[in-house]
């Protein structure tokens, strides 16, 4: 696969691998080649499924000091691709390939207000912003929303260490998350951070925008598979090339292309830094744009799609696809 991240690889062992909530595993890893994790750093990983190997990325949750132990928590996601049922399966003394941590959601230090907002298992993405944060005494509030309180990793240890600092939605016990209140709380000189679901995320950047709070101020990771639609097969094209493939349901385009052959550029995998883009020549049924790099001018011109995240799906009721009811995408590859 190409990239143009600096990646170094290296070997982790599992060292602990524990439930922390309904379907949340925290597993820390020794790497070979240690290296402190900045707040915001992940980890790449390369996973097995089917027999074939997959790269997926987790955020760092914690670093012991240089780097020594990493760890990380992976949610067992019903719509996984497959990387999560492999990372759950792991037990201590397992070995696997990691890289050493990147860094693609730097926390920037030195802001006068600091908005932390975490989704579900998003919070693995601010967890150790928050703890910077709080041990440089920054002016910060920290918001968790989930649907329940046993699935919301780390929330009784967030709590004792944040205290008034934290902020708790649960959507069982009647006090979501509203957006709106959210946002009006921010000032033009607040940063907000966040990390969760699509759906979240942009509803948060559209109220940013008709807020007219500074842009550059709002910075967000992806889960990478966080869609509008199930995932489904499809159907992708590549005349040019002679390039015709099913893309699985546990497989992004990318991947499916990288399979059947397909040279592409890539970097983030998590639909962040738009290199692996192609063109949509032709579209027999729509996108579930899964990326946060296209506008939504963008995305609903449906010129281009991140294929490393983004899908395509089937086309409305009554009307028919070209092979057996599945949407297909035909594109051209720089």
């Amino acid at each position: 696969m190409a990239s143009t991240n600096n990646e170094v690889w290296q070997v982790g062992t599992v060292v602990e691998s524990r439930r922390i909530a309904t379907d949340i595993q925290r597993i820390v890893l020794e790497p070979s080649r240690p290296k402190t994790a900045d707040p915001g750093s992940h980890l790449d990983v390369m996973v097995t499924i089917g027999g074939e190997e997959r790269k997926r990325s987790y955020s760092v949750v914690e670093s012991e000091p240089n780097g020594q132990r990493l760890a990380i928590s992976v949610l067992k996601a019903p719509q996984s691709r497959g990387g999560s049922i492999f990372m759950h399966d792991l037990e201590v003394g397992d070995s696997l390939e990691i890289t050493q941590p990147l860094q693609n959601f730097p926390l920037r230090v030195g802001a006068k207000h600091y908005l932390l907002l975490a989704g579900g298992i998003g919070v693995t993405a601010v967890v150790n912003m928050a703890r910077v944060l709080k041990n440089l005494k920054a002016n910060y509030t920290f918001v968790y929303a989930g649907r329940n309180r046993e699935a919301m990793g780390y929330l009784s240890e967030l709590q004792d260490l944040h205290g008034e600092n934290l902020v708790v939605h649960v959507d069982d016990e009647g006090t979501s998350l509203r957006v709106e209140e959210l946002v009006d709380s921010a000032h033009m000189d607040t940063e907000l951070y966040m990390c969760g679901p699509i759906r979240l995320m942009d509803v948060v950047r559209r109220a940013w925008i008709e807020r007219e709070l500074n842009f550059t101020n709002l910075r967000y990771e992806t889960f990478g598979n966080s869609g509008w639609y199930d995932p489904e097969e499809f159907i992708v094209r590549i005349p040019g090339l002679g390039v015709e493939t099913k893309v699985g349901k546990d497989q992004s385009m990318l991947e499916a292309l990288e399979a059947a052959g397909v040279e592409m550029m890539s970097d983030c995998r998590k639909g962040e830094c738009g290199l692996c883009e192609v063109k949509i020549v032709e579209l027999d049924g729509a996108i579930d744009h899964r990326d946060v790099f296209y506008s939504e001018r963008q995305q609903q011109a449906t010129k281009k799609i991140c294929c490393c995240v983004s899908r395509a799906i089937p086309p409305k009721s009554g009307a028919s696809a070209s092979i057996d009811g599945l949407a297909v995408v035909t594109v051209s590859v720089s």
